[in-house]
């Protein structure tokens, strides 16, 4: 008999992108996308940060004042569509933890993904997510909320058990 308590692929890329979110060194939010073929083949990961050579010891992590992170950090979907150094992405799902913003949603129509799941919708009254709704809405992008049959994935390093 097989094992039957596997999890779903979407709880798998899901994972992934949260997994992906943990090497952010971002203080407050950390972001991941897991961009995934028609075949549920991964094609990239991303995750919010800085741009290569911009180091994240000497730029901004700071959300208020004068010097904040927002001009520099690359969001986790940008970074996983810039990842794929060229593959094409065309009719993929991105799977994301938190709802994409407006910026990267035009990178996500440009590039071609077909759809959008989700864990978080936290600034859904925002200007900048209703834009994004309604741009990847007009360009037939599918939205997603990812509603997990499971709280909690526990990785394990211990092989030798």
């Amino acid at each position: 008999m097989k094992r039957t308590d596997y999890i779903s692929w979407d709880e798998y890329f899901m994972g992934v992108a949260l997994l992906a979110a943990k090497r952010s060194k971002d203080p407050n939010t950390q972001v991941g996308a897991c961009i995934v073929d028609a075949n549920n083949v991964i094609l990239t990961t991303g995750y919010n940060g800085f741009p290569t050579g911009c180091s994240d010891d000497e730029f901004p992590w700071d959300r208020e004042g004068e010097n904040t992170k927002y001009p520099y950090v690359v969001h986790a979907e940008l970074n996983a569509i810039l990842n794929a150094s060229g593959k094409s992405l065309r009719g993929s799902r991105l799977y994301v933890a938190l709802f994409p913003c407006n910026e990267c949603s035009k990178a996500i129509i440009q590039s071609g993904i077909s759809e959008v799941v989700y864990l978080s919708d936290k600034y859904a009254d925002t200007p900048a997510t209703k834009a994004s709704k309604l741009m990847l809405t007009a360009a037939g992008v599918k939205l997603t909320r990812f509603c997990p049959e499971t709280q909690e994935i526990v990785l394990d390093f211990r092989v030798d058990k």
